[in-house]
């Protein structure tokens, strides 16, 4: 299937305004550059309440959405390969993501590498996890009813925060997650350049994040975690994007997920690059993989 037109078009735009490519820059100017494309004028959603919070040391966001808790609960970790992204530039997405769901999200601002590396990362989505099972109804949530989700890096932490912390969460949705830090995936061959997310990027994530680490090890790669704490995952939505290094990975993990008798939702879309989830502004057909997760969980969690 064609590249999406309107992935298209974002590209060629990106590649006009000379953006830099992804892992060309060193990460305070990488952050820069990718924050500067983020119109802070942009009309975003209203929810009932916003709320910062600091979870466990860990800067949080909480949006509450219209009506009468308690709510379920999203708990949401942005993309960017650990060292760019924040809480600030997910808001938009957040905001959306509350209004489709009916559920209260909690937006998380973890540690960033290099300054923070593997597993400061991690640590962060455990600290905020376990809070949030102690925790869930004084945010007005229902504490049987909170899922767990995040794009790419963020996809990763979701996994890991639901393997390492069992108990707390009843639901996963996973947006094209990093599964395997080996890079040994076909995907990595077949989309490795001209897709926004590249190996070389890929490669220069993980060498900031992990260089040291084992790439096997189930907190930086939960397609290693055991059968038995596989056998143990919430029921999941996993989604993954065809022009996407990560595609395989995502993949491979539903897989696996599967094998060990865990209900998995997979969508995939053919025609996408990674992170269209969050570029629906620019991609209409982000929104509409938002719904299907949303409504995923809807179902999954009431």
């Amino acid at each position: 299937m064609p590249l999406d037109p309107a992935a298209k078009g974002l590209l060629e735009l990106l590649d006009m305004l000379e953006i830099p490519a992804l892992g060309t820059l060193e990460p305070a100017a990488t952050r820069q550059a990718f924050e500067a494309l983020r119109d802070p004028d942009a009309e975003v959603e209203d929810v009932s309440a916003v709320q910062d919070l600091d979870i466990e040391g860990v800067p949080c966001r909480v949006y509450t959405p219209e009506g009468t808790g308690p709510f379920a609960m999203l708990v949401w970790f942005h993309g960017g390969g650990w060292v760019i992204g924040s809480m600030e530039e997910t808001d938009a997405t957040a905001r959306v993501l509350c209004n489709r769901s009916g559920a209260v999200v909690v937006n998380v601002d973890y540690r960033l590498a290099p300054e923070h590396p593997f597993p400061a990362a991690a640590d962060d989505a455990l600290a905020v996890s376990r809070w949030i099972k102690d925790n869930a109804s004084s945010l007005g949530g229902d504490p049987a009813r909170v899922a767990v989700g995040g794009d790419s890096a963020g996809g990763n932490l979701a996994a890991v925060a639901a393997q390492q912390v069992p108990g707390v969460y009843a639901y996963q949705v996973l947006i094209y997650p990093v599964t395997d830090a080996t890079m040994s995936h076909s995907s990595y061959t077949e989309n490795a350049d001209g897709y926004l997310l590249t190996k070389q990027s890929m490669e220069w994530f993980l060498e900031h994040y992990a260089a040291d680490a084992d790439p096997t090890d189930p907190k930086l790669s939960p397609l290693y975690a055991s059968e038995e704490v596989l056998a143990a995952q919430p029921p999941t939505f996993l989604l993954t994007a065809g022009f996407d290094p990560l595609r395989d990975e995502g993949q491979a993990y539903a897989d696996k997920l599967e094998a060990a008798g865990v209900a998995v939702e997979r969508v995939h879309y053919p025609d996408q690059i990674h992170a269209f989830f969050t570029m629906y502004a620019a991609i209409p057909a982000g929104l509409d993989a938002i719904a299907q997760a949303c409504a995923a969980m809807k179902k999954a969690l009431g």
